[in-house]
């Protein structure tokens, strides 16, 4: 899969390329966005689109459309106050998403596995492929095995659990690049001599890429996408005094011990030498959880890790961010949902062979 992620992030820097070019101040969610969307239509439903100059595409169109939603939607709401009303929604034929973009995705799902079980020849790895291959298996029983639905399903938790997340992440992290050139610029030199001539990224030597680590690592300390988290309780227990009763919703505010004092020393302040080895072992692993912890951590973390990485060493070999009028420093955060700014967060991109932009 790694090779097919490659791809798009070779999409992402021609993309930037263009909008470098113009010397025009550079929103990241938009050029991020369509990395992240080419990357979950490649990986998810084994389709290439250029998703930044192709916004009519079906398949974008609807992904746009399945993503426009609130936490504070009704439907969510009632669900969330009122789980018994999900059957009573669904005899009345009412749904989160339009119906005409879940019949999308389930024609497209049925259109591509239907044509590959058809096509003898070996097809690309994906998460579509693989999903089939699992229905396939004959070490999987029967009632085992997902169904067409499930997979369709699955498909489109891909969207939520990819798009959003990684684009605003990779956002957030060139944000802080731009306003710590030093540190951006000690990163290049570390992708400069695992890559040097701009070589194509490998896997194995992404992962050993201690500095960039260290960097992301503290990127994900500061703005945890997920900025709480919540588990059931499984059993009656008691925790220090305070009784908690089997069912128990347990609310863990990952952003706020992500900068609290008692745990990081100045924790408002950009800082990866936090992550480097020698302090690595003093960090309470139940402070930092960017991804989650324990048994039902994201299921995602590997790939996003590798996805996000890839990104970044692609794009800091050709460009340099910058802060620009247009920068609100310091970001302001949305208080609601997932950790975002309130603001588009808006550079100006420096090209690396001579060209200038924004100077």
């Amino acid at each position: 899969m790694f090779p097919i992620i490659g791809q798009y992030a070779d999409v992402l820097v021609s993309n930037l390329r263009k909008e470098a070019e113009k010397g025009k101040p550079i929103t990241l969610k938009d050029v991020f966005g369509a990395y992240s969307m080419d990357v979950i239509t490649g990986t998810s439903f084994g389709v290439n689109i250029d998703s930044l100059n192709n916004p009519q595409d079906p398949f974008v169109e609807n992904i746009k459309k399945l993503l426009k939603f609130s936490f504070f939607d009704p439907y969510i709401l009632c669900i969330t106050l009122f789980p018994f009303l999900g059957p009573v929604f669904e005899a009345f034929n009412i749904t989160l998403f339009p119906r005409s973009v879940t019949d999308f995705f389930k024609k497209s799902v049925k259109r591509m596995k239907e044509n590959r079980l058809q096509d003898k020849q070996k097809h690309r790895v994906d998460f579509l492929q693989l999903m089939i291959n699992s229905q396939n298996s004959k070490e999987t029983d029967s009632h085992k095995a997902m169904t067409d639905l499930e997979l369709v399903a699955q498909s489109i938790i891909f969207i939520f659990a990819g798009y959003e997340t990684t684009s605003t992440s990779l956002s957030f992290f060139m944000y802080l690049m731009a306003i710590h050139p030093d540190v951006q610029q000690k990163l290049q030199e570390e992708i400069e001599v695992t890559f040097p001539n701009k070589a194509t990224p490998t896997y194995d030597a992404l992962a050993q890429m201690e500095y960039l680590d260290m960097v992301m690592n503290e990127n994900l300390r500061l703005y945890p996408i997920a900025g709480r988290l919540e588990r059931v309780c499984k059993k009656d227990v008691e925790i220090n005094g305070v009784f908690i009763p089997k069912g128990t919703v347990v609310m863990v505010p990952s952003f706020i011990l992500h900068r609290d004092s008692t745990y990081w020393p100045d924790p408002e302040e950009f800082r990866p030498e936090r992550f480097s080895k020698k302090n690595q072992d003093s960090i309470n692993p139940y402070t930092y959880m960017p991804f989650g912890s324990g048994p039902r951590n994201c299921i995602g973390m590997r790939f996003a890790i590798m996805n996000m990485k890839l990104a970044i060493v692609r794009v800091l070999q050709n460009f340099s961010f910058k802060p620009c009028k247009e920068t609100q420093i310091p970001l302001k955060i949305e208080s609601q949902g997932l950790t975002q700014p309130q603001k588009p967060i808006v550079l100006m991109a420096e090209l690396r062979d001579g060209t200038i932009n924004g100077a």
